[in-house]
Parts: C-alpha cells; structure tokens; sequence
C-alpha cells in the first residue's frame, strides 16, 4: 500500500519526510541540510507498518529529493547507509561516502 508521504520542515535546516495518519505519525525519515550536503540522522516506521515497505517508500522519497535538489546524502541512518551498500551504483549520484 502506497502512504501519502508529505516533506515537513522544522525550520530551515531540518525536515523530515513523514507518514501522518488520524492517530499521530506512523513513519518519518528525519534529515538536515547544510549547504549541498543532506544528512539523513533516522528513520522510524511505527510496529504496525514494519514489513510493508514503509522505510522503502520513505527511502525513495528521500533519494527523489536529493537528486531534484542536486544534493549529496550523508547516511546517519543505519536503514539509509545500508540501502546504499547494498546498491553502490544504483545511488553513487548522491551517496557521499567521502564525509
């Protein structure tokens, strides 16, 4: 199932792609930005969506994002960096594994 996932910004340098349903925030990819560098720190999915492709969703959101925005991705996220060790060239745009 596909989730309307929508880009909040906490301020000017902090933004997070989330999942919003009636009930709260059911998943949320949180990240900084600073300069051209974009630093993903985490990525949580509520229990009641773990399995059903939620984080892969998030992901691909995010990997939209920072190419639309011609940005490098710094992977905090253990679920981020893991995406990009699994498929190196698939994301060497913008994986910046120099930082």
């Amino acid at each position: 199932m596909m989730h309307n996932i929508e880009l909040k910004w906490d301020d000017k340098a902090t933004g997070a792609f989330v999942i919003d349903e009636p009930e709260g925030r059911s998943a949320e990819m949180v990240f900084g930005i600073s300069g051209e560098k974009m630093t993903v720190y985490h990525t949580e999915v509520a229990d009641k969506h773990k399995g059903q492709g939620v984080a892969g969703q998030l992901f691909s959101k995010m990997v939209d994002y920072a190419r639309q925005q011609n940005l490098q991705v710094l992977p905090r996220c253990a679920y981020v960096h893991a995406q990009f060790k699994r498929h190196p060239d698939q994301y060497s745009d913008i994986w910046n594994q120099h930082l």
